[in-house]
């Protein structure tokens, strides 16, 4: 996770991964903008009380981060044991 953070840039491949296990879309990610988000977030707060719209997540963001990086492990794990076989 710390080599993808410090990059430039993500290849498309694992951007679709990323995007894939976090339940967002590829294209989400690329145009993330923390005003949008924080502006999104009011707005539902403010919605939330004028409305009483209970918002639940269905699942933890950190478990997910934690799943994301077991699959990339266990794939760095294989490319290793191939190297070795050869």
């Amino acid at each position: 996770m710390s080599k993808i953070e410090q990059s430039e840039e993500v290849e498309d491949a694992m951007l679709e991964k990323i995007a894939g296990v976090l339940g967002v879309s590829a294209e989400a990610i690329k145009n993330f903008s923390e005003e949008v988000l924080i502006f999104h977030i009011q707005n539902m707060h403010d919605n939330a009380s004028a409305y009483q719209y209970n918002y639940q997540c269905h699942y933890n963001p950190l478990d997910k981060v934690v799943e994301l990086y077991e699959r990339l492990l266990t794939s760095e794990r294989k490319k290793n044991e191939l190297l070795k076989n050869k």
